[in-house]
């Protein structure tokens, strides 16, 4: 019998009372994926949380070390299992990777056995995608290649704003290219976590080689899993993008792509 929307309201509060009043007991996350947006972190958390040994979190994106730290920790742990399963807890919150903020507190805060992934996507195709998302939202009513020409504007001053523990609509919704400067984005993550407790994938790769979510399952050791790793999870698009523009986004990209390839030691999006 399904419950009336007061009962189940009343439910999920007294559920979220009782997660809140047992968060000492409840674990830390032992996997984070970090992002990017629009790069295939739901696609990766939804098949992960199918697989028998993984506890995922209450809800997909926690952001607690972005957007809710002054809730703290016991309003984290509540988002995750007991303390005692076998189960590895996960969680994914895209916006992370991107935050300035995130990766220190997160080196402080989380234990060290704790490993982190990156999807990373074509930037190109991942500014596009988060266009078409914010379109979807009713977060942007430009066309897309006046958001693009206003994206600096609209991001002046809002890092240091975040920096110092403020919103910010514009730098989560209008970071179309910001986004995409991946080398920048895992250098503060290297800076404060060993590399070899962080897995970065190619979000295509992951999408169409079939082997692929099999080697993150392997990173993570756990056993195979019996479904197939979703589609992409893409925004939908009402017209076809001109090329001139994506020709200037692939431009603009060039520089900080090499940066990624040095840092990372190999090539991406090449095929």
């Amino acid at each position: 019998m399904r419950l009336s929307p007061g009962l189940e309201r009343a439910r999920a509060g007294s559920g979220r009372r009782w997660r809140m009043a047992t968060a000492s007991l409840r674990t830390l996350p032992d996997v984070v994926i970090l992002g990017t947006q629009r790069g295939g972190t739901t696609s990766l958390f939804d098949w992960l949380a199918l697989h028998r040994s993984v506890a995922a979190s209450t809800t997909k994106e926690v952001h607690y070390f972005d957007r809710f730290y002054a809730n703290g920790e016991d309003w984290y742990r509540a988002h995750f299992p007991l303390k005692g399963g076998s189960r590895l807890a996960i969680e994914a919150t895209p916006y992370l990777l991107f935050s300035p903020l995130a990766p220190r507190r997160v080196a402080t805060d989380l234990p060290a056995s704790t490993r982190f992934i990156v999807l990373l996507r074509d930037p190109v195709q991942r500014a596009i995608s988060q266009y078409w998302h914010s379109v979807r939202l009713q977060a942007e009513d430009q066309p897309l290649d006046v958001a693009l020409s206003l994206e600096d504007e609209r991001l002046a001053g809002q890092a240091e704003v975040v920096l110092a523990g403020g919103e910010s609509f514009a730098h989560r919704n209008f970071s179309y290219k910001a986004r995409g400067h991946y080398a920048e984005q895992l250098g503060r993550w290297f800076e404060v976590i060993d590399r070899e407790r962080i897995l970065v994938m190619e979000s295509e790769e992951l999408w169409g080689n079939p082997t692929a979510p099999a080697r993150v399952l392997q990173w993570l050791g756990l056993a195979s899993l019996d479904a197939a790793f979703p589609s992409s999870n893409d925004a939908p698009r009402a017209r076809p993008e001109e090329e001139a523009v994506i020709d200037d986004l692939r431009r603009h990209f060039a520089p900080s792509n090499e940066d990624l390839f040095d840092l990372l030691g190999r090539r991406l999006w090449e095929r």
